[in-house]
């Protein structure tokens, strides 16, 4: 038994364990809920890892980034979260793509040996392009809605596009997908309520909800890998 598997090993199994080490997976988006997607995927001992975020960190990430710290604020989020990663596992074979997502460019970053992807993009227009592209080429993805201006990480959940309520930005994602004829996508969702605050139009968040909805999204998918 590998002894920085072990505990993983225990509850999965060698050969469970030996799938998730030769797959290959790909986080798009790297801030309070892709951060921690990425911190799981690592400590599952997934060796092949693209990270996808042209952003740096910024002050107001510090209530809810994983690698935020008041010392690296300006740096690549990428960067940091990559240098996390060979730290964790040795073996690690990391891609660093610092670039924004868009249709024009988005077959350059997403090869088609990727096992599965874990969208946590905030840009509507990039989300949807991604999601397109993975189910064109057969792409297993998984997406992240919203989860800014929420406080109960209870109110989380997996469930298919079509049944997600309460959500805004899941109902402008069923509307521009069905107009592209994607009809089913696994997704993390809320069931609470948005916070709405009159004074401001800046989305508030907790350090709770993005980084539960994270560990979801990363539990989805080493599931979802050891039981193919």
């Amino acid at each position: 038994m590998n002894e920085e598997k072990q505990r993983l090993e225990l509850v999965y199994g060698e050969k469970a364990v030996e799938k998730l080490k030769n797959s290959k997976v790909m986080i798009a988006g790297l801030g309070g809920v892709g951060s921690y997607a990425a911190e799981a995927i690592t400590r599952s001992f997934i060796d092949n890892i693209v990270l996808i975020d042209f952003d740096v960190y910024d002050i107001t990430n510090l209530n809810r980034q994983l690698h935020s710290t008041l010392n690296n604020v300006g740096s690549s989020k990428a960067d940091n979260i990559c240098e996390n990663i060979y730290n964790i596992n040795k073996n690690a074979k990391v891609t660093v793509i610092k670039e924004k997502l868009a249709p024009e460019n988005i077959h350059q970053f997403v090869s088609k040996d990727i096992d599965f992807v874990i969208d946590a993009i905030d840009d509507i227009k990039a989300k949807i392009s991604l999601i397109e592209y993975c189910y064109t080429n057969d792409i297993k993805i998984i997406s992240s809605m919203g989860t800014g201006n929420k406080i109960y990480p209870d109110k989380l959940q997996i469930s298919d596009i079509k049944k997600t309520s309460m959500c805004p930005l899941a109902k402008k994602m069923r509307y521009e997908l069905k107009k592209r004829n994607i009809e089913k996508l696994p997704v993390v969702f809320s069931t609470e309520e948005i916070i709405r605050n009159s004074q401001t139009n800046t989305i508030g968040s907790t350090p709770f909800v993005p980084a539960t909805a994270g560990l979801m999204l990363a539990s989805y998918v080493v599931n979802q890998i050891v039981r193919k």
